[in-house]
């Protein structure tokens, strides 16, 4: 059950930090750069539905999984820095690979 909560919560941050990606590299140019603020009020709301959902998951897993506390506090500073989803997605790939190794 723990890896399929954690393939959920990996799946979730990456869409969590594409859409920071898109938001940021995309939504915020149109806006400022060539006068199209509605990608910023279509992308925005999307981001922040994500990222609400990601911190629920990020929650859930510190509490039901006893995940370990260092995950649950790089998983939220990565939540705020453009591509770090994807370092601690690899971070997280290399912890399970660790952990099914083991047992």
């Amino acid at each position: 059950m723990f890896k399929n909560a954690l393939r959920t919560f990996r799946f979730m941050g990456l869409l969590e930090g594409s859409s920071l990606l898109i938001l940021l590299f995309i939504a915020m140019p149109l806006k400022y750069f060539f006068d199209f603020p509605e990608a910023v009020t279509m992308i925005g709301p999307i981001h922040g539905a994500l990222f609400s959902l990601y911190i629920l998951l990020t929650i859930y897993m510190t509490f039901v999984f006893k995940w370990p506390f260092r995950f649950s506090v790089g998983a939220v500073i990565s939540a705020f820095l453009p591509f770090g989803n994807f370092i601690l997605d690899k971070r997280l790939e290399q912890w399970q690979q660790l952990n099914t190794s083991a047992a």
